[in-house]
């Protein structure tokens, strides 16, 4: 029986969602599907990991929070080789958030970003900008300004991302295992973003996810691959999240759920053999 450490932050207060109950029901699945599961707060991983056969980051909370811990166990996990999912390896908001820049730049289908004072002038215009930390997680540090404030704007530094405000119809989010699509949500009000329906993608919609996942090349592991609907019709990339995606399973219905465990529970099992 693999016996998997299981990171949370059941205490983490999140605006419109209870990340707790998400976590209790989905390591109770896991153990329904054969597995030992032990929940641990995110500052105690490093010490606990070594007495387990895979450690399962879920809803930890943003790392901006405990973010010596983090490094720990990071170090500490890739030295002794211990099997963490999703793997440490992610490309995407697990770095930081720079990789919409890189993206921006390699003419990816994303909201336009900048990171340094240079590519400002390369965004395209708008009235508003959105201004947000490199490392920032759940609109920590988010601030809007206009395009003549931006000069003051601290991206030369490094710290920061500067994207215009798009007035996008909808937001929608994919989730995966591994490479497969499980289910989307969407948010039909833009004001209202945690208002999730099931949303039913198209080909074109599941192949537009499936790029991004399959840029970040994780192998195996959970991804939400967060996009918005711009006017024009298009979507655009909002971000790549692979540390910890928060889940919305009480938005879909309960065969959905189920099936989403059972697959990951067997992509943890390929997991704990590679």
């Amino acid at each position: 029986m693999l016996r998997i450490l299981y990171v949370t932050d059941l205490g983490y207060e999140a605006a419109g969602r209870r990340y707790c109950d998400e976590d209790i029901w989905l390591s109770g699945r896991l153990r329904r599907h054969g597995f030992t599961a032990a929940l641990c707060h995110p500052r105690d991983a490093a010490g606990l990991m070594g007495d387990f056969d895979l450690v399962l980051v879920r809803n930890s909370g943003p790392v901006l929070y405990y973010r010596e811990a983090y490094e720990e166990f990071r170090a500490e996990a890739l030295a002794a080789g211990v099997r963490v999912v999703n793997p440490l390896t992610g490309r995407g908001d697990m770095a930081g958030k720079r990789y919409l820049a890189d993206l921006t730049r390699a003419g990816l289908p994303v909201i336009p970003t900048a990171d340094s004072a240079a590519a400002l002038a390369l965004l395209p215009d708008a009235e508003e900008y959105a201004v947000k930390p490199v490392d920032g997680a759940d609109s920590l540090g988010l601030r809007f300004v206009a395009r003549a404030d931006l000069a003051e704007a601290a991206v030369e530094g490094g710290g920061m991302l500067v994207q215009p405000r798009i007035p996008f119809r909808y937001e929608v989010s994919f989730y995966f295992v591994d490479r497969d699509l499980q289910y989307a949500l969407y948010a039909p009000d833009p004001e209202r973003r945690w208002e999730l329906v099931p949303y039913p993608p198209d080909a074109a919609d599941a192949a537009f996810a499936l790029r991004f996942v399959d840029w970040n090349a994780l192998g195996h592991g959970v991804q939400r691959v967060d996009a918005c609907r711009a006017p024009d019709g298009r979507l655009l990339l909002v971000e790549l999240e692979d540390l910890n995606p928060y889940l919305s399973l009480d938005r879909v219905p309960a065969s959905v759920r189920e099936a989403f465990a059972a697959r990951l529970a067997a992509s943890l099992r390929a997991a704990a053999r590679r």
